[in-house]
């Protein structure tokens, strides 16, 4: 008798099962991802602060310091907004701990090798492209990085395009830069996917109907891409 209702229940819940699988594999039909947007910084590339500071053979003192006064400091928004020149950007850093100033001048004078390209990016990229998707970046980065680290964004022409965000004085979380995105290339919202590795910027892309996908690893990205239809 029990066995004839634990056999029961399996069979309830076998069904179940199925019926959760349909109704998923029906979303996922009725999606149709058309443009996939990267962020860059810890995405496509990686934000290697920490370690280009101590590549100037900075301890790990020095290096917190110098993390406080320029890349963890509210500026540092400043300088991906491109506002202020560089020149503005680097006092107002050094404003912050003028006790190393030298060594404050040293590493953002010499930012060139602040980022380094991840090794998936080129054949993802290509990928994606070759299934028809558009590609765009969406990104909040300055013009002396962008200068500087040109080598380390060499899949940069292989993109559809998108925003870097000094070159139209928005930033991420800010409405307007997914406005600005959406609207310079007639996106619709609900065909567009986001990633990117900082949960309040997603949170933006969201609010204007944009799927997104915290990103951690590119395994787990594609995993989540999948969901989504994105094959």
């Amino acid at each position: 008798m029990n066995e004839g209702i634990r056999q029961n229940g399996d069979c309830a819940e076998d069904r179940a099962k199925v019926q959760i699988y349909r109704i998923r594999r029906k979303i996922n039909e009725d999606i149709k991802m058309k443009t996939i947007i990267f962020d860059i910084g810890n995405v496509l590339a990686d934000f290697t602060w920490k370690t280009f500071f101590e590549s100037f053979g900075y301890g790990e003192e020095r290096v917190n310091r110098i993390t406080r006064a320029t890349v963890l400091s509210d500026d540092w928004k400043e300088y991906d907004l491109g506002i202020l020149s560089d020149e503005e950007i680097l006092n107002r850093f050094i404003e912050n701990d003028p006790e190393i100033e030298d060594d404050i001048r040293k590493v953002i004078e010499n930012i060139g090798g602040i980022v380094s390209r991840n090794d998936y990016a080129i054949p993802w990229i290509t990928e994606l492209k070759e299934k028809g998707y558009q590609i765009l970046v969406l990104s909040n980065f300055s013009a002396k990085s962008h200068r500087e680290c040109i080598h380390a964004l060499d899949f940069l022409p292989l993109v559809d395009g998108g925003i870097l965000s000094y070159q139209d004085q928005v930033i991420k979380p800010m409405p307007e830069i997914y406005q600005l995105l959406i609207d310079r290339y007639h996106l619709i919202p609900s065909e567009c996917v986001f990633l990117d590795d900082l949960q309040e910027n997603l949170d933006g892309a969201a609010r204007f109907g944009i799927h997104t996908i915290l990103f951690k690893n590119q395994k787990q990205a594609i995993e989540e891409l999948k969901k989504l239809g994105v094959l």
